[in-house]
This record gives structure tokens, sequence and C-alpha cells, in this order.
């Protein structure tokens, strides 16, 4: 099992910016995919991102294509994901994940989630 402790979030003007972060503890960092999920309130979670254990493999979810990018750090057992461009509708609270690779993560197949981190952009 991986523990993940998301940061990072937190209140933003549209157009802004925000840097979440997730830390990972456990299993070896390098064995798995990781990804970000997001939850409106009164709305399916849904997928935003996902990168590969070597970060040869990244996927996005449409609405964030060209404005978000992920990254990883497995010397650092971290992921970051890089918000630019912000827009009200990516008020969610936003979640770290696991998964066997990027497919099944995009697919909702996650394994191991953190608590989240609230983000809240203001128009």
């Amino acid at each position: 099992q991986v523990q993940l402790v998301e940061s990072g979030g937190g209140l933003v003007q549209a157009g802004g910016s925000l840097r979440l972060s997730c830390a990972a503890s456990g299993r070896p960092f390098g064995d798995y995919a990781m990804g970000w999920f997001r939850q409106a309130p009164g709305k399916e979670r849904e997928f935003v991102a996902a990168i590969s254990w070597g970060s040869m493999t990244t996927s996005y979810a449409d609405s964030v294509k060209g404005r978000f990018t992920i990254s990883r750090d497995n010397a650092k057992n971290t992921m970051t994901l890089q918000m630019n461009s912000l827009k009200p509708e990516d008020t969610a609270v936003y979640y770290c994940a696991t998964g066997v690779t990027t497919t099944h993560l995009r697919g909702d197949q996650a394994r191991d989630w953190g608590r989240g981190t609230q983000v809240t952009v203001s128009s």
C-alpha cells in the first residue's frame, strides 16, 4: 500500500496558476503510474491527468489539456500538477492516486488515494 499526501491547493483568481504536489511513501515510488483526479460539489469524480512510472507516458483530460502539466520525481517520491490559466470550472477537491498504468487511471481504476486538496478559482 502507498500513502499519499496532497498539498498546494488554495484560492486563486481566474487566469492564475497553482502547483499541486503529492508526496508518496510505502511501496517503491517507481513501481506504479500516478495520476490526479478531481471532484466538484455535486459532481462525480473525474480524471484529470496521469503519468507513467518512468514519465514516458502522460495523459490528460480534454478539459485541462494545454493548461495543466503533470510531472514526477522518482528520486524525491513526489508528483506535481502545474495548473495554469485556471478557470472557475476547475474548482474542485483534487486527489492524488496510484495505478497500474496510465490507461488504468484514465479508466478510473486507481489503487491508492490521497485525502485531497481544495482548489478554488474565483471569477
